[in-house]
């Protein structure tokens, strides 16, 4: 049986049970660049393409505004999970930073749990927002409006494993080795 890679996502930790989970959420965050990725590009080629049906063909594309509204909400909250893994947020550590070592790290353990428990209720708030617009429509397209509010669901629990990952001090992920073992390939 040949050991699994996980070395190729950064995926490493002490106990089975968190090595899986770091190598899930690396697997997620992997899937949530991409789907970020798409995103972007689509509401970059729509708006585009609506200012050259405006401005070329006197035109214009009829669903383009909330289209692109939508490819930027998700963009959005797709992204801050991202954020919240590497501490790009805003924060006023001022005092925090007059405390001994040992106390700031269980005091950002804490913070981290708190932080996703109310993540954890968001997306117990969201499943019923997303419930809740499911059977309205978008006003230019077919499409439910719940979509709006579906990736707020989705960033509320992407964030709430990070916030986990965090209080298991597993996170940030370390950088793999480039060659840890002589003749390893990657």
């Amino acid at each position: 049986m040949t050991p699994r890679p996980w070395h190729r996502l950064g995926a490493y930790a002490s106990s089975r049970f968190k090595r899986y989970f770091i190598h899930s959420l690396a697997l997620l965050d992997r899937g949530s660049y991409y789907t970020i990725l798409i995103a972007m590009g689509m509401m970059t080629l729509l708006v585009t393409l609506q200012v050259f049906a405006r401005y070329i063909l006197s035109d214009s594309i009829d669903s383009a505004t909330e289209l692109s509204r939508l490819f930027f909400v998700w963009s959005i909250f797709l992204a801050i999970p991202h954020g919240i893994k590497v501490g790009i947020h805003v924060g006023i550590d001022a005092l925090v930073n007059l405390l001994p070592k040992a106390i700031q790290c269980r005091l950002q353990r804490l913070m981290a749990l708190l932080s996703a428990a109310l993540m954890a209720a968001l997306v117990w708030i969201s499943i019923g927002a997303v419930a809740d617009k499911w059977q309205q429509l978008m006003p230019t397209i077919p499409i439910t409006a719940a979509v709006f509010y579906i990736p707020v669901l989705l960033s509320a629990g992407h964030c709430c494993l990070h916030l986990i990952a965090q209080a298991w001090q597993i996170e940030p992920l370390p950088s793999a080795p480039a060659a840890s073992k002589e003749g390893e390939t990657l």
